[in-house]
């Protein structure tokens, strides 16, 4: 049975969720279903839509580091979505961590769906939960850390996998990524800034800081000649970087960037993936690629997953043992069977696709009405 005349309303709200929906949204299109997607501005998230080409409407902004404008920006963007979902009448709502999108789901009485792997992200969790009906999580998080976030253990569906494994499973590398920025495999590096604007984060550090500054000089000193792609998460780490790395400005293979397209191509193809979050070394790690993760935190279970699976990750917080793991990765050189796609395909084939976990359960329950 399809999905026709079914309507599905999804919220987009960061650039994860952007990567994460693409092969879901073609789900229940496929199945005949009318979706419409409405998205947030922040970091890169309507440049990965775009690339994608996905159709979506453009629906208020991230509140930034103070919490007076995440509230304004919450209230803005409620008042700007809740015509539009009226109008379109959802038979469901689909989101990750949208807090916006689950009031008016809430409010107008929609069946509604998250996936969560951040319980680290308490004030947000704590929006969502009471009023969500179903919540998807990995086995790996503990079912407390949900429950002691106000959500009901009935609505909460468990599968065991990762959330990047909803893409990496689909993924197929494509070389043509090296010619495109001119580079070689295994011969450049990416290094992801910390989500400093987080809500789990704002009360740590500062909204521009990172570490990235500590760390790079060292590793750039002993292979000048490798590409370093820096990815930053707004202007003020962009400055700070900038400010922080005065005497390597001058050097051309040290880029600065909000947003690079292809970037899975680009992990998949380089020499090592270093991050202050999460998502991009856990992708890289399940690509097998060698990764490290410098979160200022304690490592999150679905990094101790990884590692317990035998996955590439390393999560060290201190600069100089950041950089020497670095260094010691760059000396030994990637492996040829590191570029080949059975490095990585077979290992995560033994474990759930999330987007197919919350595929058949919105279409089991819709079938049902």
């Amino acid at each position: 049975m399809s999905l026709s005349g079914k309507r599905i309303w999804i919220d987009i709200e960061q650039p994860k969720t952007a990567i994460m929906f693409k092969s879901l949204l073609n789900m229940f299109e496929n199945e005949g279903a009318k979706v419409l997607t409405t998205a947030r501005n922040y970091d890169a998230t309507y440049q990965i839509l775009d690339d994608s080409h996905i159709k979506y409407k453009k629906i208020g902004m991230h509140g930034g580091e103070k919490l007076e404008n995440k509230l304004g920006t919450y209230i803005d963007r409620l008042k700007s979505l809740f015509p539009i979902i009226k109008s379109f009448s959802p038979d469901y709502f689909v989101t990750f961590l949208s807090v916006e999108g689950t009031r008016i789901a809430y409010g107008l009485k929609i069946p509604s769906i998250a996936m969560n792997d951040e319980p680290r992200n308490e004030p947000v969790c704590k929006l969502i939960h009471p009023f969500i009906g179903n919540i998807i999580t990995p086995e790996c998080i503990p079912l407390e850390l949900y429950v002691n976030l106000y959500a009901d253990l009935e609505k909460i569906i468990r599968y065991n996998g990762l959330d990047e494994i909803a893409w990496i499973s689909e993924y197929t590398p494509n070389p043509d990524v090296l010619k495109r920025f001119g580079l070689e495999k295994g011969k450049y590096v990416i290094i992801r800034t910390e989500p400093t604007h987080a809500s789990y984060l704002i009360h740590k550090t500062r909204p521009e800081e990172t570490q990235i500054n500590t760390f790079l000089p060292p590793i750039f000193k002993e292979f000048p000649n490798h590409k370093y792609f820096l990815l930053v998460r707004s202007k003020l780490q962009e400055n700070y970087l900038s400010k922080g790395l005065k005497t390597l400005n001058n050097e051309n293979n040290i880029v600065i960037t909000q947003y690079l397209p292809n970037l899975v191509d680009l992990c998949f193809y380089g020499a090592i993936v270093i991050s202050g979050g999460g998502t991009i070394v856990r992708e890289s790690s399940l690509l097998n690629v060698p990764s490290i993760q410098f979160f200022p935190g304690e490592s999150a279970p679905q990094d101790k997953f990884l590692i317990t699976n035998g996955f590439p990750l390393d999560h060290l917080r201190d600069s100089d043992q950041i950089a020497d793991r670095t260094i010691d990765i760059l000396n030994q050189g990637p492996t040829p069977e590191r570029f080949k796609i059975s490095s990585f395909k077979e290992k995560i084939d033994q474990f759930d696709n999330p987007n197919e976990v919350c595929f058949k359960h919105v279409k089991k329950n819709l079938m049902a009405k």
